[in-house]
């Protein structure tokens, strides 16, 4: 027994499961409101009947196969994926529930004349409950295509924990400053002339100085 479900465990077969579920329920419940509208065709509300009672043998077979999906992708799934796949895991539990009771009240609408009162009540319990397996679906196709759990991107992504950390480098010894050269400002031409000027002037002034000052020595000296 181990072995036939471990060899189901590979085919994965919960996309399979997934689309009868929503198929057969869908159009059952449809076909339950058509034939409401029109109570002369019989056949449409037996139609409607073995549809709702496969849906609910198929959205078994989804919650099953939906569980062995969820044992093999939660350890991979992490953030908004994880929090879309619990969401997803928690409204099958209840939805397979839901199709089972909705599955033996429609037996008891068609076989016991104490229920047939009932069909408008059933029919509005089953539309709201195919109006959340379809939010459900939409779940599903979200963690898919939106983040890839399931496939072979998400099994080839790296897990944060096995993510490897860059290796310690050697230590390097710190250095001093490097000095910085700031090179003298080269004079310009004009800076240059001036510079002559300036040095001529002061040698005219010396040289007037000093014309004035040699008779007072020429007179000292003769009189000595």
């Amino acid at each position: 027994m181990d072995l036939i479900v471990e060899t189901l465990k590979q085919w994965r077969l919960h996309p399979v499961a997934d689309h009868f579920t929503v198929a057969l329920l869908f159009v059952g419940v449809l076909a339950d409101l058509v034939g409401s509208l029109i109570p002369a065709r019989r056949w449409i509300r037996y139609m409607a009947l073995t549809l709702m009672i496969l849906g609910a043998a198929a959205a078994a077979s989804s919650w099953l196969t939906g569980g062995w999906e969820a044992h093999r992708v939660k350890s991979m799934t992490t953030g908004a994926a994880h929090d879309i796949l619990k969401d997803h895991s928690e409204l099958g539990d209840w939805l397979v529930w839901i199709f089972a009771i909705l599955a033996l009240w429609r037996i008891g609408v068609e076989a016991l004349g104490s229920l047939a009162s009932s069909r408008p009540i059933y029919l509005i319990a089953a539309v709201v409950a195919i109006g959340l397996l379809g939010y459900q679906g939409y779940m599903g196709g979200e963690m898919v295509y939106g983040y890839g759990v399931g496939t072979a991107l998400q099994a080839a992504a790296p897990s944060p924990a096995s993510k490897p950390s860059a290796p310690p480098g050697p230590a390097v010894a710190p250095t001093s400053l490097p000095t910085v050269y700031v090179p003298t400002a080269a004079p310009t031409p004009a800076a240059a002339a001036s510079s002559a000027n300036e040095s001529a002037a002061t040698a005219t002034t010396s040289a007037t100085a000093g014309a004035k000052a040699s008779p007072s020595a020429t007179a000292t000296a003769a009189g000595v």
